[in-house]
């Protein structure tokens, strides 16, 4: 497999920070990818004048998950582990953060999507928690922010079937805070980004923190839970038949072994 090419640039529009990620063509997870973002978010916390972050990604989607077969992606369970602590890093910065997801938010794309405080969306955006299609157990710290942001029994639904969330039902939900045209995505986005940022920094810096107290431990613990899970998922048949129903593009056909 070619070695995709990962982009990540930031842009300043006054106190709003705009990142923009590529890793054509799916826009698959890396641990690489994620730490850049990390360090990006967390160089924008020490300057101290950028008061909302803007995170999009070029291309069809917003991130389609990771190539868990895959080397120059997230493969085995030490890579996993590093991108837990690398996604750590993005949960744990004090600037807001608004997601702008056009296409698929997909599994490990999706806990990326809810790294953000705010989601805008596009007509066509997909959001899926999928791992139960391949065999696997749910991570990227999901089994702990998809139930707080729209409760345990919508969570549940998702990450059991594994089914695909379109707008329309993640707007009520709470999993999207807006929806809008494709060519308005990145507008929009920035617009609420600019919302905040025209707010007294100091007391939204004081609320957020307050909203989210506690909240890096909780995906801390979260992510422990999921990677033992996911270590004992991994040896199974069934996950070697996700991997393999994935790069076939078909049903999984599993024996429960």
């Amino acid at each position: 497999m070619s070695k995709a090419v990962e982009q990540l640039t930031v842009e300043k529009h006054g106190h709003v920070a705009v990142l923009t990620f590529a890793r054509p063509p799916l826009n698959f997870i890396s641990v690489d990818l994620v730490r850049d973002i990390a360090d990006a978010l967390e160089r924008l916390d020490g300057e101290g004048d950028c008061r909302a972050v803007v995170l999009q990604a070029e291309g069809k989607v917003f991130c389609a998950g990771a190539e868990l077969d895959n080397p120059e992606g997230v493969s085995g369970m030490d890579s996993i582990l590093s991108l837990y602590s690398q996604a750590i890093r993005i949960f744990a910065v004090e600037t807001p953060i608004i997601a702008a997801i056009q296409g698929a938010a997909v599994g490990a794309g999706l806990g990326l999507a809810l790294t953000a405080d705010f989601r805008v969306v596009a007509p066509e955006a997909r959001f899926s928690a999928n791992f139960v299609k391949i065999g696997f157990h749910p991570g990227f710290g999901l089994t702990h922010t998809l139930p707080r942001l729209i409760g345990p029994q919508r969570a549940g639904l998702m990450m059991l079937t594994g089914r695909r969330i379109k707008p329309d039902e993640a707007l009520a939900w709470g999993l999207a805070d807006e929806i809008v045209p494709d060519h308005k995505l990145r507008s929009a986005a920035l617009k609420l980004a600019g919302e905040i940022a025209e707010a007294g920094p100091l007391a939204v810096a004081a609320t957020r923190k307050t909203l989210r107290a506690g909240l890096v431990e909780a995906i801390q613990a979260a992510m422990r839970h999921e990677h033992a899970q996911q270590a004992i998922l991994r040896e199974t048949e069934d996950f070697a038949e996700g991997v393999r129903s994935v790069a076939e593009r078909r049903p999984g056909k599993f024996t429960g072994r």
